[in-house]
């Protein structure tokens, strides 16, 4: 494929992870690209309080050249070297601890601020970022009728924002989130900040990645380093009282309310939270395909609104930023469309994000199974802990996914595939 005329306009919607980690890839693997972050927020920051740094997630942040801005002081790893621990939310006891056997040093579960993430990506990022840029609407080519791009082999398209402005593009890279596609969970996240003095104060509280649980709902305490301890609650609801997100919790009751049936210890912890913040959880059906028009892609949580079931986001973010910037780059060095290079990046990334909503699906198939027992407190979050948080419930091996040797296997079968292609056409 010849090297275009102008350069490939290429607009990322977003800068969260997903959308700094796809320029940052994308900057680099294609030479001719004029890359432009589009953001709805008129200030760029960070809403809310940790994230998981995952070994997959470390592995990704190394492809990125990332993982070296991150200032060790700045992570949380426990002491012993275990992942997360999990215990009764009304007895406390250590139902199990989720060790890291065979886990490089530098590639260990650590838990940080999500503003220590964002400062790490945004020193790697090259392209302008353009705030208060919320994307209403795409049309194809100004006019509805633009011509093929030879490049791309597709029309290029229109974007209009909330603001006014108009432009068009080549590729639209879709990383703005759940609500880009996505309906309401029916679940809600209770979020704050608390002086890590005032918990580890507390007699028998573990300075750990901790679950405490209760039969459907959990409360999630963890270190952060600087001072502070991370509290998320999570709890069914029938009907959220506000889908805003990251807004803070006005009435105490509200917050405390799913919690009534925990132990003194998991209330003297709610007890020193002041500041909560309430996060509507959205999710949404897989999507069939994480691609359209052959000039659009979708990464992060906008191709596989999960609801953070797995607390990896940000890794499946980085995974599919590597992904789809191999993948076009793959299709250009071969002489082929850019359409092609999207289609493969969905062929390699689509069942991946099916096997993972196949863990949901038996995660539900779990708790209808459990409502049907009639367990007790301490029956029902035995049950719920073994199914769907430990060793035997069988996703350990999401956080040892290595997407770049699925990857290499991947685009090794598709140029044999052309290879072959090639011969047979030959006279």
């Amino acid at each position: 494929m010849p090297e275009p005329n102008s350069p490939l306009r290429i607009a990322i919607i977003g800068a969260g992870p997903a959308g700094l980690s796809a320029a940052i890839s994308l900057q680099k693997a294609l030479p001719f690209t004029e890359i432009t972050i589009y953001e709805q927020a008129t200030v760029l920051r960070e809403i809310g309080t940790g994230l998981n740094i995952q070994p997959n997630t470390w592995r990704m942040l190394d492809a990125l050249n990332v993982s070296k801005n991150i200032n060790p002081h700045t992570i949380f790893r426990t002491s012993d070297g275990h992942a997360v621990q999990h215990r009764n939310g009304r007895t406390g006891e250590l139902l199990c601890s989720l060790g890291q056997d065979g886990t490089p040093p530098r590639h260990l579960h650590a838990r940080a601020l999500r503003s220590v993430l964002q400062t790490a990506l945004l020193a790697n990022v090259e392209v302008p970022i353009v705030l208060d840029s919320r994307l209403l609407r795409v049309t194809e080519g100004q006019h509805g009728d633009a011509p093929l791009n030879p490049v791309t082999g597709s029309p290029s398209l229109a974007l209009h924002f909330s603001n006014g402005h108009t432009t068009t593009v080549d590729l639209l890279i879709g990383a703005d989130g759940v609500r880009s596609v996505t309906c309401l969970h029916g679940k809600t996240a209770y979020r704050g900040l608390i002086p890590a003095e005032k918990l580890l104060g507390i007699e028998g509280f573990p300075d750990a990645v901790t679950f405490w649980h209760g039969p459907s709902e959990w409360v999630y305490t963890c270190n952060l380093r600087h001072g502070l301890y991370e509290l998320t609650c999570m709890a069914g609801v029938s009907k959220p009282e506000s889908e805003e997100w990251g807004e803070k919790v006005v009435r105490r009751e509200e917050f405390m309310r799913p919690w009534k049936d925990f132990g003194p210890l998991v209330q003297e912890v709610l007890s020193h939270s002041t500041e909560i913040q309430r996060f509507p959880l959205f999710a949404g059906a897989r999507l069939e395909k994480i691609v359209s028009r052959g000039s659009i892609a979708l990464i992060g949580d906008a191709s596989h609104p999960l609801s953070g079931a797995f607390g990896a986001g940000a890794a499946f973010a980085f995974e599919d930023s590597f992904v789809l910037s191999r993948a076009l780059s793959w299709a250009y060095t071969r002489d082929l469309q850019l359409s092609e290079g999207l289609d493969l990046y969905d062929r390699v990334r689509s069942p991946h994000y099916k096997a993972l909503y196949g863990i949901l699906d038996r995660f539900r198939e779990s708790d209808a199974r459990m409502e049907t027992l009639g367990l007790g407190f301490d029956e029902a979050v035995r049950h719920s802990v073994r199914e769907k948080w430990g060793e035997e419930a069988g996703f350990g091996w999401v956080y040892g996914y290595d997407v770049q040797e699925v990857w290499e296997r991947v685009v090794g079968e598709e140029d044999e595939r052309l290879k072959q292609t090639a011969e047979a056409h030959l006279p």
